[in-house]
C-alpha cells in the first residue's frame, strides 16, 4: 500500500497497523469499564433529593449511617413522624431528639415540652421558648465550621473538634455551653424538672455527609445515646404505606415492609451486570496470551510470631532501647486515636489529654508514658509496655 505525499509514491510502515491491532483489545476493554463506571453515576437519584436528618435515610442529607451506629452501640432508636406518636413511647429512660426538619406547631412544642424524659433539639427548630424554656438564640447566625469544645462538658471533651455552628444562644443560669462562636455558645445542656435539655445550633453533624469529619461520629453518639431509648421525631410523609409512619420497632426506622433490596439504587444493577461482561472480557483477553497458571512454592514461610521475636531480638542485641520505646508508642498512640474520637492527625499533646480525661490518670504520668525519655534500662522497657498495655485497655473499657 503506498499513499502520494508532493507527488511522489512512499511506502507507508506497517507499524502502525500492528499497533492498531494490538492496541485495539485494550481499547475496547477501556470504553467498557469507562461505560460501566458513568451509566451508573448518571442512572443514579440525586443524593441530596433525600430527607433531612431522617434516621431511614442514607442520601448525604439523611442520617441513616447515625442510626446505624447508635444501634451498633445498643441504642435502641425509634423513628415516630408525629408527635403522638413520639409522645406514646416518651418515658423516664428515654431520649425525644427533635430536629428543625421536624415541622412543629406550637401547640405540638407545648406538649413535647411537657412529655417525660431527656430533650435533645437541634437546629433552627421554632419555638424554642417552649422546647427548652430560658435558651435564647442569637439573630447573627454562627458561619458552621471546625470548632474545639471550649467547655468541660463530658460528652464534647471525649469527642474533642466538631463541625458546628448555626445559630448561638443564651443559656440559662447553671446551664453548660460548649462550642463557642464570639463567645456565646453554639451548644448548651441544662438541668429542669430532673431531665436534661440539650439545644444545639446546627445538625449538619448528625448527617451522613459530615457524620465521618472531625469528631462528629464521637459527639453524635455522645449526645443521641445518653440514654438506652431514642425516639427520633420527623415530619410525616408519603410513603406511610410503605411501613415508614411512626415506629416504635427500635430498628432505627428502616420500616417493616422494606428490605435490603429497597436500599439499593436502580443503577446498580446495570452497573453490575456491565462490570461482570467488562471483567468477562478482560478474563478472556489476558488468558488466552498468559497460558495456565503456574504454581510456585515458596522457598521458606515465616511465621508472624517469629518476625517479632527476631525483631525484639535484634533491637535487645544492639540495646536499642530507644528505639524500642519509639516504635511501642507509636503502635500506642495509633491504636488509642480510634476510640478516643479523635482525628489521625490529632497532636501528642491533645491523644495525652484526652487519654488522662478517659482514664483519670494523672496528665503528666500519661504524657511521660506516651512521649517520654527513653526507658534506661530493660525493666523499665518492660514496665513501660505494660503501662501501655493498661492505658490501653483502661481506654477501651471506659
Amino acid at each position: 500500500m503506498t499513499v502520494t505525499v508532493a507527488g511522489s509514491p512512499a511506502p507507508v510502515s506497517p507499524t502502525a497497523g500492528a499497533l492498531w491491532r494490538r492496541g485495539r483489545a485494550v481499547l475496547l476493554v477501556a470504553v467498557l469499564v469507562l461505560v460501566a463506571a458513568l451509566v451508573p453515576a448518571l442512572l443514579a437519584p440525586s443524593e441530596e433529593s433525600g430527607r433531612y436528618l431522617d434516621p431511614g435515610d442514607t442520601s448525604l442529607s439523611g442520617s441513616g449511617a447515625l442510626s446505624a451506629l447508635l444501634t451498633a452501640h445498643g441504642v435502641s432508636v425509634s423513628r415516630a413522624d408525629g408527635v403522638a406518636g413520639a409522645l406514646a413511647q416518651a418515658g423516664p429512660d428515654t431520649l425525644l431528639l427533635v430536629t428543625e426538619a421536624s415541622a412543629l406547631t406550637r401547640d405540638e412544642a407545648s406538649r413535647i415540652g411537657a412529655a417525660p424524659g431527656d430533650r435533645l433539639v437541634v437546629g433552627q427548630v421554632p419555638y424554642l421558648d417552649v422546647l427548652a424554656s430560658g435558651v435564647t438564640a442569637r439573630r447573627e447566625p454562627a458561619r458552621p465550621r471546625s470548632r474545639e469544645p471550649g467547655c468541660a462538658l463530658r460528652e464534647a471533651v471525649r469527642a474533642g473538634s466538631a463541625h458546628m455552628g448555626g445559630t448561638a444562644f443564651t443559656g440559662p443560669p447553671g446551664s453548660t455551653g460548649c462550642y463557642p462562636d464570639d463567645g456565646r455558645p453554639t451548644l448548651v445542656r441544662y438541668a429542669t424538672g430532673g431531665r436534661t435539655v440539650t439545644v444545639v445550633g446546627d445538625g449538619a453533624f448528625l448527617t451522613n455527609r459530615r457524620l465521618a469529619e472531625d469528631g462528629n461520629a464521637a459527639l453524635a453518639v455522645n449526645l443521641a445515646g445518653a440514654r438506652p431509648r431514642l425516639i427520633w421525631l420527623v415530619p410525616p410523609d408519603a410513603d406511610d404505606a410503605d411501613g415508614m409512619g411512626d415506629d416504635d420497632s427500635g430498628d432505627g426506622g428502616s420500616g417493616g415492609g422494606r428490605g435490603l433490596g429497597d436500599l439499593i439504587p436502580d443503577g446498580v444493577g446495570w452497573a453490575v451486570v456491565q462490570l461482570v461482561a467488562a471483567v468477562g472480557v478482560v478474563a478472556l483477553w489476558r488468558g488466552r496470551r498468559l497460558g495456565p497458571v503456574v504454581a510456585e512454592r515458596l522457598p521458606v514461610v515465616v511465621r508472624a510470631a517469629e518476625t517479632v521475636e527476631g525483631r525484639g531480638r535484634l533491637y535487645r542485641a544492639r540495646r536499642a532501647r530507644d528505639r524500642a520505646a519509639l516504635a511501642l508508642r507509636a503502635a500506642a498512640a495509633d491504636r488509642l486515636t480510634a476510640p478516643l474520637g479523635l482525628p489521625r492527625t490529632a497532636t501528642f499533646d491533645e491523644i495525652a489529654a484526652a487519654v488522662a480525661v478517659r482514664t483519670g490518670e494523672d496528665p503528666e504520668r500519661v504524657r511521660s508514658a506516651l512521649y517520654g525519655p527513653p526507658p534506661a534500662d530493660d525493666a523499665a522497657l518492660v514496665a513501660l509496655a505494660g503501662h501501655l498495655d493498661t492505658l490501653e485497655r483502661q481506654v477501651r473499657e471506659s
